[in-house]
């Protein structure tokens, strides 16, 4: 273990905000799978790397990429509507949590404020997180609103929120995330970022204060639980 880790896994956050997608929730694989149907539905192939591209971008976002990366950008609309219904479609039919993600969010919960900032639509967020059995585990979930001037990641606005919902200063909050795109977002917010599954290429990762394989790491679940380990403020606000 590094210095780096030792001081991250020897830090008490007062709350956790997670990512969902590749992160809770293993939907990356969905979302890849609805690229690749909303693609073939209009007679197009995704360009070689679009993957690592699309990699944690809100679905506007990513259609709007898919559309100028196949120089069609009069396809914008039709491209992002079709990857939403494909992907609602794939993940209601097979939501499955990653590894170790059930297991330390049970560990953390009652002990510290937990949400979710996710660049989903909220009815995917909660649809996966109450059919995994994981919902009432999180007291906020915050997605991308125009409404309310919240932009999706890698703005920082979801963790910014996040945070101020659970009480705390953002330097005192942990985000758990996948990808460079939400890696990003937390550290513009101000939150400390553990990151979670296989490491980007690049020099990307160095952005996250610890990078773990996974969720069911042996040293994050023995933080998890330790009676020194994570504690926070059980009234916010």
């Amino acid at each position: 273990m590094s210095a780096t880790d030792d001081h991250l896994l020897n830090w008490s956050p007062e709350a956790v905000v997670f990512d969902c997608d590749g992160t809770l929730m293993d939907s990356e694989r969905h979302w890849q799978e609805a690229r690749s149907r909303a693609f073939r539905e209009h007679g197009l192939q995704p360009p070689p790397g679009f993957a690592e591209q699309a990699l944690g971008l809100h679905y506007e976002d990513c259609g709007r990429l898919m559309a100028q990366s196949v120089h069609k950008p009069e396809l914008i609309e039709d491209l992002t509507a079709a990857l939403l219904d494909h992907f609602l479609a794939l993940v209601t039919e097979e939501p499955v949590t990653m590894p170790g993600a059930a297991r330390l969010v049970r560990l953390l919960s009652g002990r510290l404020p937990l949400a979710v900032a996710s660049n989903c639509p909220r009815v995917v967020v909660e649809g996966s997180l109450e059919r995994a059995g994981l919902s009432a585990h999180f007291r906020y979930i915050v997605v991308p609103d125009p409404g309310d001037r919240v932009r999706p990641k890698p703005h920082p606005d979801v963790y910014a929120v996040a945070a101020r919902l659970c009480g705390v200063p953002p330097h005192r909050a942990l985000a758990v995330e996948d990808s460079l795109t939400g890696v990003e977002a937390a550290r513009r917010a101000g939150l400390r970022v553990l990151g979670v599954g296989p490491q980007p290429p690049g020099g990307g990762a160095t952005g996250a204060d610890l990078w773990l394989p996974a969720l069911d790491a042996p040293e994050l679940l023995a933080w998890a639980q330790a009676p020194d380990g994570p504690r926070g403020r059980q009234d916010p606000g």
